[in-house]
């Protein structure tokens, strides 16, 4: 193997790796990335046996190819740490890989390439055409929501539903549902779902965000690949059952609220520096195109702001998590939201005015 790349494309190739590889792996090859060269390209790859991400980018000068592995992070760093518009000479010396640029020259050690593990995918996938900018915005208007237990570990994950030309992206921890729906470049025979692990979506995520090209999402019973720009990423999905979402969605008769989410969020911020305890709560009193916000906490400090809207539903006394409502107001871009009230002991339902493609759903604190 013996190769010359310019560090901007080496260094743009590592970073997709590194959000697979763990910092502590108890299989040494896990650390390392694999390193495949031929006479036209370099393919990288990584895994932590869930899932898998490779990446292929052109070389300015092919001497040899072959394979080997080498400490993902390590290199990164190394590579990065170079001045810009380096060209970086790799060749192998034994089971060293050598590194030079400039005047500097590096060594690290390598594992066999012949050890390194196959992530094996299923063959019997459904493919989703979707723009980037839809799935960019399904998970970031859901993913906040996505769970931590590890008794219910379904929970942790987006479970993703695919009907037609609609693609549905459902989160929950058991406290609070966010719901997206987005449209497909094109529709599906079958209906398909599946449950995304949490830091599949978050990998998915920073990939997506690299292109503005259509992504093609490939989702099949126990996996899902994502291809995008030259890069694929590879998961195993969770096993369980969802959810039904739609059953935890509030219906019935409603009291509604529609108000300014800069204003809302601004007076929850301040208040809630005064909220105590562990689920930092906050009370809504609400009346006639009125709310009013207020926290305490054990030290008997007090907040409360009174804020205009426009209401005219029942009085409602509730208290919500502070967090919860600051991470939805955070996804969302409309000017007003409007958050549906059915009474003081129910969820709620927070939407923007006129879009039905976005909802979420927060339950109450006891107080």
């Amino acid at each position: 193997m013996d190769f010359t790349i310019s560090k901007e494309d080496i260094v743009k190739a590592l970073n997709f790796t590194l959000g697979v590889v763990e910092k502590r792996q108890t299989l040494p090859i896990l650390s390392n990335v694999l390193i495949n060269v031929d006479e036209s390209s370099l393919k990288l790859t990584a895994t932590d046996l869930e899932s898998e991400v490779s990446t292929t980018c052109i070389i300015t000068n092919f001497k040899s190819g072959g394979l080997t592995t080498a400490p993902a992070r390590k290199l990164s760093d190394l590579c990065r740490l170079l001045p810009d518009a380096s060209e970086i000479h790799f060749y192998l010396d034994g089971t060293d890989l050598k590194i030079e640029a400039g005047s500097g020259k590096y060594n690290l050690t390598t594992l066999p390439s012949e050890d390194f593990p196959k992530f094996e995918a299923e063959d019997s996938l459904s493919e989703i055409n979707i723009s980037s900018s839809n799935i960019k915005s399904l998970i970031g208007s859901t993913s906040f929501a996505m769970g931590n237990d590890s008794w219910r570990d379904y929970l942790s994950g987006l479970n993703l539903i695919v009907d037609d030309k609609t693609i549905t992206a459902v989160a929950t921890d058991g406290s609070r549902l966010a719901v997206a729906n987005a449209v497909l470049n094109e529709a599906l025979p079958d209906s398909i779902n599946g449950i995304v692990p949490k830091k599949s979506v978050n990998e998915i995520g920073k990939l997506v965000s690299e292109t503005s090209e259509n992504i093609i999402i490939k989702l099949g019973s126990t996996s899902i690949s994502v291809d995008a720009g030259g890069t694929k990423f590879v998961s195993k999905l969770i096993e369980g059952k969802f959810p039904d979402h739609e059953q935890v969605i509030p219906f019935g008769e409603s009291s509604t609220m529609i108000i300014n989410r800069k204003d809302f969020s601004d007076s929850l911020s301040r208040v809630s520096v005064l909220s105590g305890g562990d689920h930092r709560g906050v009370r809504f009193i609400t009346k006639k195109n009125t709310i009013n916000i207020s926290a305490n906490n054990p030290e008997k400090e007090r907040g409360e702001e009174s804020i205009a809207c426009s209401y005219d539903g029942e009085d409602i006394d509730i208290a919500f998590n502070v967090n919860y409502f600051q991470e939805i107001l955070s996804s969302l871009n409309s000017e007003e939201i409007e958050i549906n009230f059915f009474g003081s002991e129910r969820s709620c339902l927070i939407t923007e005015p006129n879009n039905e493609s976005l909802k979420y759903v927060v339950m109450p604190l006891l107080v």
